[in-house]
């Protein structure tokens, strides 16, 4: 199947999409709305409530697949993460809903932290968030330092053996390794979801790696957002629409 180009509508995906699926989702801009602080974000009860139900349909099956860390979704999502797979920090630590963990060495990111943080004092409108396994620049309220943003975390990741990854108004240093389509291929070994179809719901340039691989274990992608060049097979315009899509496939599996 050929790489989409921005000029192509995609699809809606059916209702029906979730018939003997997994589903994996990203969270800012999927299931929560970008905001310029990511500190700030704050979930509601019917995003709470549309996973519980989501999860009670595919029963092991459904994974938030993060830039955040596993730390940071439990935090948002509270004792209803618990119900799912999570894989924080692009994929790099994941734990299935049984509570088994797999995460690499905690490295020190003490360095790189302190250097952007110097940046962002001379930026203003920058701003730092720290991860368990990594360190992301924000310029959303900067847009104009995003040149030297990138060049900053570029240099720093070259200096300190960190790899980078690079989305929407942020750049960000983590454990050099691993992706979101990783984790992806990951969790699609666990018996749970072995030979099930992978369903990928994602809005940034770093949920294509689990496009890709959802596509060639038989499934796809949703993209959400305006079309752009993307490895998705559908669309959904945003937030909203994925939980109204969400809440329409669990209603076709009820």
């Amino acid at each position: 199947m050929p790489t989409r180009t921005a000029a192509d509508l995609l699809p809606l995906p059916p209702v029906s999409l979730l018939q003997n699926a997994s589903l994996f989702i990203d969270f800012d801009g999927t299931l929560v709305e970008l905001i310029d602080r990511p500190d700030a974000v704050t979930v509601d009860d019917g995003l709470i409530d549309l996973l519980g139900r989501v999860s009670a349909v595919l029963p092991g099956r459904v994974a938030v697949v993060s830039g955040r860390s596993i730390e940071q979704i439990d935090h948002f999502l509270g004792d209803q993460a618990r119900n799912l797979a999570v894989a924080g920090s692009h994929g790099v630590e994941r734990r299935l809903p049984d509570g088994s963990i797999s995460f690499p060495e905690l490295p020190d990111f003490t360095p790189v932290a302190e250097a952007l943080a110097s940046f962002t004092a001379m930026h203003p409108g920058t701003i730092v968030e720290p991860k368990r396994y990594g360190v992301a620049l924000h310029y959303r309220l900067a847009p104009q330092s995003e040149v030297e943003a990138r060049a900053m975390v570029t240099e720093l990741a070259e200096k300190f053996g960190f790899g980078v990854q690079m989305g929407k108004m942020m750049a960000e240093l983590k454990v050099a390794g691993g992706n979101k389509g990783e984790a992806v291929a990951a969790f699609l070994e666990e018996p749970v979801m072995a030979g099930t179809t992978p369903w990928f719901i994602g809005d940034d340039m770093t949920d294509e790696d689990g496009f890709s691989i959802a596509r060639a274990s038989g499934g796809g992608g949703i993209l959400v957002g305006t079309p752009r060049k993307t490895k998705a097979t559908y669309g959904l315009s945003d937030v909203s629409a994925v939980r109204t899509w969400l809440m329409e496939a669990v209603r076709s599996l009820a």
